[in-house]
């Protein structure tokens, strides 16, 4: 058996088992709360394959999608002035940490009175929320690129757009897609939120008419969908991470190899070889 198709029955393993578990508790418990799995399974084949696909789950992608986007352009493009000018990162630091202290969803009453009720309050709370880790992880790897190369940029006299394009972003990608990554699983939680207040469509507002309504099982497979949703996400976006930064997981392995791991044996380690002295 090859080593990816073993990794894949490893992650499958504990989800199942924990489908299994709930569903033979659950069949015994006969609880309200919580209702068998082949009822939940019943009603989200008849919701979402595909009643209201159309209805809620693309007015909800496409919010948390642009609301995502806007946090990745706003975030790298900040991220890369503060990071490369120290007087802008001072004078800002003040104004970033106040806003970033602020929680999204208690702005929610302000892009109300701002946007209205449509989409453009919805995509403002997932970007106020959704930016601060792509930004200060920007700022960090701007930071952290190496000076040298930055020196010898500048005696060559490569423009600053190409020294932005060549050596400083990819310096910085491995951070600035570890911010993404966070900021991603942020947007599914606010574009949630947002859409629970002054709505009239998405998952969220689903998920709390159906609370409000008693209907049980109906919210647990909006519940379940949103969970789907947030693991292929994740999904694409670290193939799509494994694929922008292939150079670095392959540099980080060539370094493994050559360097001895820690607490190998000294016999493993390589030792000078004593000059034969001449007779």
């Amino acid at each position: 058996m090859s080593r990816r198709v073993l990794g894949f029955l490893l992650e499958l393993a504990l989800p199942a088992a924990l489908l299994i578990g709930y569903g033979l508790w659950a069949h015994r418990a006969g609880s309200f709360y919580f209702p068998p799995l082949d009822e939940i399974f019943r009603y989200f084949r008849e919701l979402w394959l595909f009643d209201r696909v159309g209805s809620d789950l693309l007015p909800s992608l496409a919010r948390m999608l642009a609301g995502y986007a806007a946090s990745v352009v706003i975030g790298v493009g900040l991220g890369l002035l503060l990071g490369m000018y120290r007087p802008l990162r001072v004078a800002a630091e003040p104004v970033v940490e106040f806003l970033r202290a602020l929680p999204a969803p208690a702005l929610i009453p302000f892009s109300l009175l701002m946007f209205g009720a449509g989409n453009a309050s919805k995509v403002f709370v997932i970007v106020l929320g959704a930016v601060w880790p792509i930004l200060l992880n920007t700022i960090d790897g701007v930071r952290g690129v190496d000076p040298q190369a930055l020196d010898m940029a500048r005696a060559h006299r490569i423009p600053p757009g190409a020294r932005i394009v060549r050596i400083i972003l990819p310096g910085a990608g491995p951070r600035v897609f570890a911010g993404m990554r966070t900021s991603l699983a942020i947007a599914i939680i606010l574009m949630v939120v947002s859409e629970m207040v002054a709505s009239s469509n998405g998952l969220g507002y689903f998920v709390l008419e159906q609370q409000r309504s008693f209907a049980i099982p109906e919210m647990w497979t909006g519940i379940i969908l949103l969970g789907v949703l947030g693991f292929v996400l994740n999904w694409i976006f670290l193939r799509v991470e494994r694929r922008v930064l292939r150079w670095h997981r392959g540099a980080r392995g060539l370094l493994a190899e050559h360097e001895p791991a820690a607490g190998a044996p000294s016999s493993l380690k390589k030792t000078p070889t004593p000059e034969k002295s001449d007779a």
